[in-house]
């Protein structure tokens, strides 16, 4: 399918490719675009913006490219992102992206032709043109077309590290059945295949398998890189306190459970005046309290008569 010409209303197209999808954004997610766009290194005056040749941009690639992760290693920061923005893919407050994706981008402004998109697929020098050459493919090609472009590497044994660090090591034909069956791609997606294309892909991929004596294994997924989150300082005061308070000491009840214990707390004063005067009454001083109250009513008997009797001789 690479090398098959197309024709159009009987004129040959000159060596040029579709675009598939948004033709401004490259059906790139728009965080990543927009820090692609306002990247030092893609706009720089002394970077990616003095490259204006498909060559010079190959040359950057081999030198620069490193893995093909869409943000470099521990750079993205999600302070501050909560509710229903606290994990979904593609929001926050972004980070560096990487030189992978701004050279993908790059290789888009060029408008690639079809002989060039196949120079970089099939280059010898490194894998990592080859690999952004297929996911050129997968972002701008028709999702009818991909399996065309894909199917002659499906076999290919050269290995590619893939992760931003190292770790995650892929053949460049798992990576392209990677990009026919999975959406995902680290923390961005590619272009949604349509789901009748995408069952013909899988139908093909089988059938080729059955010709080539493949035994099929199962796609693994692409590690998401775990994205650094920075406390804010009244989490940090929180941890804090949390750590200081003692282990036998206890929170202070808000005003609502203290109205609402209110009953229990009364009924747990009178338990215990209760229990004192129990405790008082079976003690050995017990006779001491009591005579001590039967003088005090004495006392009171005895100041009310003498007030009674004044008052009716005054009268």
């Amino acid at each position: 399918m690479a090398d098959e010409q197309e024709y159009s209303g009987g004129k040959k197209k000159n060596n040029s490719l579709p675009i598939y999808g948004n033709h401004e954004t490259m059906n790139l997610n728009n965080l990543i675009l927009t820090n692609i766009q306002s990247s030092v290194y893609f706009k720089g005056m002394l970077t990616l913006f003095q490259l204006k040749t498909y060559h010079e941009v190959i040359d950057e690639i081999y030198y620069q490219v490193k893995h093909l992760e869409p943000w470099e290693l521990n750079s993205r920061k999600t302070q501050g992102n909560s509710g229903m923005c606290g994990s979904v893919r593609g929001v926050g407050s972004g980070g560096i992206v990487s030189s992978a994706f701004c050279l993908l981008y790059k290789l888009y402004t060029l408008k690639l032709t079809r002989k060039q998109l196949n120079g970089l697929i099939k280059h010898t020098d490194s894998p990592y043109i080859r690999a952004l050459g297929f996911m050129y493919i997968r972002y701008t090609q028709p999702p009818a077309d991909l399996f065309g472009w894909y199917e002659e590497f499906l076999q290919d044994e050269e290995e590619i590290d893939i992760k931003a660090g190292g770790g995650h090591i892929l053949t460049i034909g798992q990576m392209c059945r990677q990009f026919l069956v999975k959406l995902d791609w680290f923390s961005t997606l590619f272009p949604r295949i349509p789901v009748p294309i995408q069952k013909s892909i899988e139908q093909r991929l089988n059938d080729y398998d059955k010709q080539n004596g493949i035994v099929a294994q199962p796609i693994v997924s692409i590690p998401q890189q775990p994205e650094r989150r920075e406390r804010s300082s009244k989490e940090y005061y929180r941890s804090e306190r949390r750590r200081s308070r003692s282990p036998i000491a206890k929170r202070s009840r808000s005003p609502t459970e203290r109205r609402y214990r209110g009953d229990f707390d009364d009924d747990a004063r009178h338990s215990r005046r209760s229990h004192s005067r129990e405790k008082y009454s079976s003690s050995k001083s017990s006779k001491y309290y009591r005579d001590r109250s039967r003088s005090r009513s004495r006392e009171r008997n005895d100041r009310r008569r003498y007030e009674e009797s004044r008052s009716s001789r005054r009268y």
